[in-house]
């Protein structure tokens, strides 16, 4: 109750976390800056100041921030942050997962990385080293920041309005909710890309399927000849029956008279 009370909306106590806890969490993930500011709308819960509003910019200015001061580092620093921060396996399949989802979604990405448990570092890191569009970015950041800090901060305040008069018992109410929806977040992330890598694995199969298909139309299975093959050997049979047409006289004709001894033959008979 007193250590909430410190945190009042005339307090410089409290713009110092609204800004500074974001801004080192995009390069430190152990400060807990969601949680810095859900604090503080609980801890201003009770109160219909104006400045509220103040808090919540300050809030998405320390977000907006720390997301692009983890653009530059991975612009410039991009080989000593694959070494440190990509390091192993684990690193190398975060960096992955950033890569193909940063160029599968683009911009709704840098939005929604903010509400996946670990996922904000990373892909801000991997927008700087492959160069993502600047422009892009500081428009997708602001409103991302400006998004995650409202959300926030109304989480704090419900929990705040629903135990006014025992703050922390909101406090863990509001940090539950928001468990909760970053649960059902990863969730659904998960079940994407399960689907998405089942889908491309069925059209790998069907595509070796296919090829293993037209390899067999084109083959003799009793012989083992191929289509190309018959044709040429068909071809050149019939240029060497009509080259001994034109060498053997005669070659390839019925003989003088086959044709009337069935008549003759008759005839005797009769």
């Amino acid at each position: 109750m007193i250590a909430l009370d410190v945190l009042r909306v005339d307090s410089l106590l409290s713009y110092l976390i609204a800004i500074l806890a974001p801004a080192l969490d995009a390069i430190l993930p152990v400060v807990p800056s969601e949680t810095a500011v859900i604090t503080l709308g609980v801890a201003t819960a009770g109160s219909a100041d104006p400045r509220i509003a103040l808090l919540v910019l300050c809030s998405a200015a320390g977000a907006f921030l720390g997301d692009n001061l983890c653009y530059l580092l991975g612009r410039r620093f991009g080989p000593w942050i694959e070494r440190h921060f990509f390091r192993g396996e684990k690193g190398e399949q975060r960096r992955a997962w950033a890569e193909r989802s940063l160029e599968r979604y683009g911009m709704p990405l840098i939005i929604v990385c903010r509400f996946i448990p670990g996922g904000r570092t990373a892909v801000m890191l991997c927008c700087g080293i492959v160069g993502y569009q600047r422009r892009r970015f500081v428009i997708a950041t602001a409103a991302a920041g400006l998004i995650w800090a409202s959300y926030s901060f109304f989480i704090g305040r419900l929990g705040g309005r629903a135990f006014e008069d025992k703050p922390w018992a909101g406090l863990l109410l509001a940090l539950g909710l928001t468990l909760v929806v970053s649960t059902i977040i990863e969730a659904v992330r998960r079940l994407r890309s399960r689907r998405a890598r089942s889908a491309q694995t069925d059209q790998t199969s069907q595509g070796d399927q296919s090829d293993q298909t037209s390899q067999g139309d084109q083959s003799d299975p009793a012989r083992g000849v191929t289509a190309p093959e018959r044709r040429d050997t068909a071809q050149g049979q019939r240029g060497t029956d009509a080259e001994t047409d034109r060498t053997v006289p005669g070659a390839g004709r019925e003989p003088a008279g086959s044709r009337a001894l069935p008549d003759c033959e008759a005839s005797g008979s009769r």
